[in-house]
C-alpha cells in the first residue's frame, strides 16, 4: 500500500511538473490564419429590440463548430473600441479564425461569442466626431442596454447557460474599460472579466473593486493586458497595483506592442483559453511576456523590469565584456546575446528598496538605467520592489511637506557640513514652533539616506494627513565623522565626535534657523544600524536633552566589551535618571534575519538586568530599508504626545 501511495505521489508531482512546463505565454505564429480541414464556427448578424435606447440595435454573434441547439453554452461578450462597432472585431481581429483554430487544438471550451455595438444611442455609427460627449456617454449607457436588453435577447434566442459562472465579458480599449466597469460592477452577472489595453473610461480602482473580499470570492478570472509601448498602459497598471495591494487574484499581462490589433488578438487568444474551466490562481503571475519597468529606473529606461511575482529581469548592453553579473546580495550570472546585450531573470526579490550593482568583469558599477543612491560606501543602483504593505510610504494626494538641503558651518568640527531637513505641510505659514526629530542613517550611507532611500517625507506626510503623527521637523544628519565613512574604523572616539557635533553643531543650527521648540520635551533622536549606536551613545549620555530615543536594527557589539563596557557602566550608574528623562525608549529589529539581532538581544538582556525601561518592536525583513521605513512609521506615531 505504501509503495502504491508513493507511486501515486510521484505521478502527481510529475504531472504537475509537465503542466507547469506547458504554460503558454503568447500566441504562436499562424494562430490567426485560416486553416483548411478543420471545423468552422458560424458568424451571423442579428438585430434586437433595445428598450434602453428605444430602437432596434445590431449585434454580431459567433457560434462554435458543431453548434447544437440541444446543448447549452457559456457566453463571452466581446466589446470594441471607441472608433468601432459590432463589426470591428471581425474586421480587425478575426476572432472566428482564432477561436476555430483553438477549438481544433482542443484548447478552449465551446462558447458563444457576442459582439455588440457598445455605443448605446440611436445613431450608433462610428462616424463624425467619435469623441463627442453624447457618443462617449453612450458607452456608459451601454451597461443598461447590455444587462436589460442584450443578455435577455441572447439567452432567449440561443441555448445558453445563464449563471454568472458561464458568462464572461472582455473588450479592447474603450471596450476594455467597459468590460472592467460593467463586469466588476456586476459580479452577480459575470465571473470572467478581461480588459485589453483598457482606455481612460476605466473607473478608478477603488470604484471598480470597492470590496476586494467580495471580488476574491466571486471572480473566476480577472485579466488585464496591454502593450508595453501603449500610451494608455497607465490605466491598466493603476488597476493592477490596486489589485496587487489588496490581494485580488488576477493576471497582469504585458507584451511588446502598442495600441493595436496585434496586441488585442493575442489578448483574445490567451484569455479565451482560461474561460469556463478550472483555473489555478497560484499560476497567474507566470502569464506575462514582459514586466513593469521599476519606478527607480531613469526616465524611459525599460529595464530592469519587475514581473508580477516580484522576480526582476535585468538587461544591460556591454558588448566587450567577458563576464557580467547582477549583485543583489546574491550574485546572478547574466547571459549575452548576439548584439552584446546581457540579461538575467532573478529569483523573487525582497519587497521595498534594494541596493544592487552591476559587476562587469569583476568591477562593481552602477546600472546606467537606474537611479543611484549613496549606500555601501559608494554610489550604487537601487530598485524599488512592489510592497503590499507599503501604503504608508506611497505618494498620495495629501498636503506635502518639503525637504531642503542645508549647508552649515559647524563650530564643533570647524568645517562645513550638510543636513537634509524635512518641514511639515503648513510650516511656512505657521506661527507655532515645532518639535524636532534628529534622524541618523547607517554605515556606508549619509544624510541623503532617509530622504532618498527611506522616503521619510512621504511617511510623515501620510501620517500627519491621517492625524497619526504630530507635525514635526526632521533633521537628517550626516553621522560620518572624520574619515570613518561608516562602520570601518568606528570606535568611541567617533561616537564622541558625533556627540560633540550633535550638541554644538547640528542642534544649534536647527534651533537658530527653523521654527522649532528648544526644550527636551520637543526633541527626539533616532537612528538605524551605525546611527542606532550613535543614538545610544549621545542619547543616553545626554538624556536631559531628549524625551525619546529610537534605535533601529542596532545594539552594542557583544564581542567588543572595550566599547560596550563603559556604556553599560554609565547606564547602570544612571538608571533612574535615564528612565525619568527618556519617556519613549524604542528599540526595533528586522527579525532574526537582521544581522544586528543577536547583539540587540544581548543588549536588551543587559538593560533588563539594570532596570532600563524600553519598548521593543519587530518587523520581519532583515537589515534593510523596508524595515527601517516601517520603524520610522511606527516610531514617529509615539513622539511628542
Amino acid at each position: 500500500m505504501k509503495k502504491n501511495l508513493l507511486t501515486i505521489i510521484a505521478l502527481v508531482v510529475m504531472t504537475s511538473s509537465l503542466l507547469a512546463q506547458k504554460i503558454e505565454k503568447e500566441s504562436p505564429k499562424g494562430f490567426d490564419q485560416v486553416r483548411t480541414g478543420i471545423p468552422n464556427g458560424k458568424v451571423e448578424s442579428l438585430e434586437y429590440n433595445s428598450k434602453t435606447v428605444g430602437t432596434t440595435r445590431k449585434v454580431t454573434v459567433y457560434t462554435p463548430p458543431s453548434f447544437s441547439k440541444n446543448k447549452k453554452y457559456p457566453v463571452l461578450y466581446l466589446l470594441h473600441g471607441i472608433g468601432g462597432d459590432e463589426k470591428e472585431w471581425l474586421n480587425g481581429g478575426s476572432p472566428q479564425v482564432i477561436l476555430d483554430n483553438l477549438y481544433s487544438e482542443g484548447k478552449i471550451e465551446p462558447m458563444i461569442v457576442v459582439m455588440p455595438n457598445g455605443r448605446a444611442m440611436k445613431d450608433d455609427s462610428a462616424t463624425g466626431n467619435i469623441m463627442a460627449p453624447d457618443k462617449v456617454q453612450a458607452f456608459a449607457t451601454f451597461e443598461k442596454d447590455l444587462l436589460n436588453d442584450l443578455i435577455p435577447f441572447i439567452e432567449k434566442k440561443y441555448p445558453t447557460l445563464k449563471d454568472r459562472e458561464h458568462r464572461a465579458i472582455a473588450g479592447l480599449s474603450m471596450g476594455g474599460g467597459q468590460s472592467l466597469n460593467f463586469g466588476l460592477g456586476n459580479l452577480d452577472k459575470f465571473a470572467w472579466i478581461g480588459g485589453f489595453s483598457s482606455a481612460p473610461n476605466t473607473k478608478m480602482p477603488q470604484e471598480l473593486v470597492p470590496n476586494p473580499e467580495e471580488a476574491k470570492k466571486k471572480l473566476k478570472l480577472l485579466w488585464i493586458s496591454c502593450g508595453d509601448n501603449d500610451g494608455l498602459i497607465y490605466n491598466s497598471k493603476r488597476t493592477h497595483d490596486y489589485l496587487f495591494k489588496n490581494d485580488v487574484p488576477h493576471i497582469y499581462y504585458i507584451e511588446p506592442g502598442v495600441h493595436d490589433f496585434k496586441v488585442w488578438k493575442n489578448g483574445l487568444y490567451m484569455f479565451s483559453q482560461f474561460l469556463f474551466k478550472p483555473v489555478d490562481p497560484s499560476s497567474f503571475a507566470k502569464y506575462t511576456i514582459l514586466g513593469t519597468p521599476a519606478e527607480t529606473n531613469i526616465r524611459n529606461a525599460k529595464y530592469p523590469q519587475i514581473l508580477p511575482d516580484n522576480r526582476v529581469v535585468f538587461k544591460v548592453k556591454a558588448p566587450e565584456a567577458v563576464k557580467v553579473q547582477i549583485d543583489l546580495g546574491k550574485k546572478y550570472d547574466m547571459t549575452k546575446d548576439g548584439e552584446g546585450t546581457w540579461s538575467v531573470t532573478t529569483d523573487v526579490i525582497n519587497k521595498g528598496f534594494n541596493y544592487y550593482s552591476l559587476l562587469i568583469d569583476g568591477v562593481a558599477v552602477a546600472d546606467p538605467a537606474s537611479e543611484t543612491f549613496y549606500g555601501m560606501g559608494r554610489m550604487a543602483s537601487g530598485i524599488e520592489i512592489p510592497n503590499k504593505e507599503g501604503d504608508f510610504y506611497e505618494l498620495k494626494n495629501v498636503p506635502h511637506g518639503d525637504i531642503s538641503t542645508k549647508k552649515y558651518f559647524s563650530k564643533a568640527t570647524n568645517s562645513w557640513r550638510e543636513m537634509y531637513v524635512y518641514t511639515p505641510p503648513g510650516y511656512d505659514k505657521a506661527s507655532e514652533k515645532y518639535p524636532v526629530l534628529y534622524l541618523l542613517h547607517g554605515g556606508g550611507e549619509d544624510q541623503r539616506g532617509w530622504g532618498a532611500q527611506g522616503k521619510a517625507n512621504l511617511i510623515l506626510d501620510n501620517l500627519i494627513a491621517e492625524n497619526k503623527a504630530k507635525p514635526m521637523v526632521i533633521a537628517m544628519l550626516d553621522g560620518n565623522m572624520g574619515n570613518t565613512g561608516g562602520i570601518a574604523g568606528f570606535n568611541e572616539n567617533a561616537l564622541k565626535a558625533f556627540e560633540n557635533e550633535l550638541k554644538n553643531g547640528a542642534i544649534p543650527f536647527v534651533e537658530n534657523n527653523f521654527k522649532v521648540a528648544t526644550d527636551a520635551r520637543n526633541r527626539a533622536l533616532a537612528g538605524l544600524s551605525m546611527g542606532g549606536l550613535e543614538t545610544l551613545y549621545a542619547g543616553i549620555k545626554n538624556s536631559d536633552m531628549f524625551s525619546s530615543i529610537g534605535v533601529f536594527s542596532s545594539g552594542w557589539w557583544a564581542n567588543n566589551t572595550e566599547l560596550s563596557g563603559p556604556q553599560y557602566e554609565f547606564m547602570k550608574n544612571n538608571t533612574a535618571v535615564i528612565n525619568s528623562n527618556i519617556k519613549e525608549f524604542w528599540i526595533s529589529m528586522g527579525g532574526k534575519e537582521d544581522i544586528a539581532y543577536e547583539n540587540c538581544k544581548i543588549m536588551m538582556s543587559r538593560f533588563d538586568e539594570m532596570g532600563i525601561k524600553y519598548k521593543y518592536s519587530e518587523y520581519s525583513g532583515g537589515h534593510a530599508w523596508p524595515v527601517w521605513r516601517h520603524d520610522l512609521y511606527k516610531y514617529t506615531q509615539l513622539l511628542f504626545k
